[in-house]
């Protein structure tokens, strides 16, 4: 009965290289408790299926209801893809704590494959959900935008508190976790919050690996097709010497820290 358990996706990229090693399939899950100013995947943050304007008189549904059985038929198709590059599967969104019984039973079936996993997550997501999956979990790509809880709850709509801590309980049990930090000038590319990241991953004992992701603006049509306002109209990306410049910053005390990805 489990494999029957539905819940909601809004995309399954195949052969994914950014999402984790190897080659991997994604799981887009629908579904975001923050509302980012500068998201890129505005479809993602909306639980239910939602109309998206594809033209004057044209419309698509974002959001299609599938079993268990039915994400894990998509996800075997490749399975010779994952074994040959130590890939996998990669949980994502929007994000995938959102729908927990459904994320919960599609890592179990991972598992019983012996395929690796990995979760993409804010981190907002209460520990009495996120400890039980944890032995499912081989890693965590885990968002770290701001430090200053003020700030945070601008630019994301909530507060920090819990997504710290759970990094603190992550480290605490030996998980495998990769930082990805946005960069969004004026917002998170202060040098006070880029030191004050530093100096909370340095406190924390973290060791792993850091991917500084540039911002851009591919998902600004989205907004006008979902019939949402952007606010942040005329923000530029980062140039590459600005991104080179932030990454020598954090190479100083983490060897780990690339560009991308």
């Amino acid at each position: 009965m489990g494999n029957q358990l539905s819940g909601i996706v809004f995309d399954i990229k195949k052969f994914a290289i950014h999402d984790g090693p190897g080659i991997r399939t994604t799981i887009f899950l629908k579904g975001c408790p923050l509302s980012c100013w500068w998201c890129h995947n505005p479809e993602s943050q909306q639980l239910e299926p939602q109309k998206y304007l594809t033209g004057p008189n044209f419309q698509e549904i974002i959001g299609k209801t599938m079993n268990v059985a039915e994400v894990m038929n998509e996800i075997l198709k490749d399975r010779i893809f994952y074994d040959e590059s130590d890939g996998g599967v990669t949980f994502s969104g929007g994000e995938p704590f959102m729908q927990p019984k459904y994320l919960a039973k599609l890592l179990d079936e991972c598992k019983k494959q012996g395929l690796h996993t990995v979760v993409d997550t804010s981190g907002y997501v209460s520990w009495e959900i996120l400890e039980p999956m944890l032995s499912n979990i081989d890693l965590f790509l885990y968002d770290l935008k701001l430090i200053d809880n003020e700030s945070h709850k601008k630019y994301t709509g909530v507060d920090n508190h819990e997504i710290l801590n759970n990094l603190i309980r992550l480290i605490e049990n030996h998980q495998n976790v990769h930082i990805r930090i946005p960069i969004i000038p004026s917002i998170t590319d202060s040098e006070a919050n880029l030191v004050s990241i530093k100096n909370y991953l340095k406190q924390v004992h973290f060791t792993g690996d850091i991917s500084l992701l540039s911002y851009n603006t591919f998902g600004i049509r989205k907004y006008k097709q979902l019939g949402c306002e952007y606010r942040l109209t005329n923000l530029k990306p980062p140039t590459s010497e600005r991104m080179q410049e932030i990454r020598n910053f954090f190479l100083k005390t983490f060897p780990n820290c690339k560009i991308g990805g």
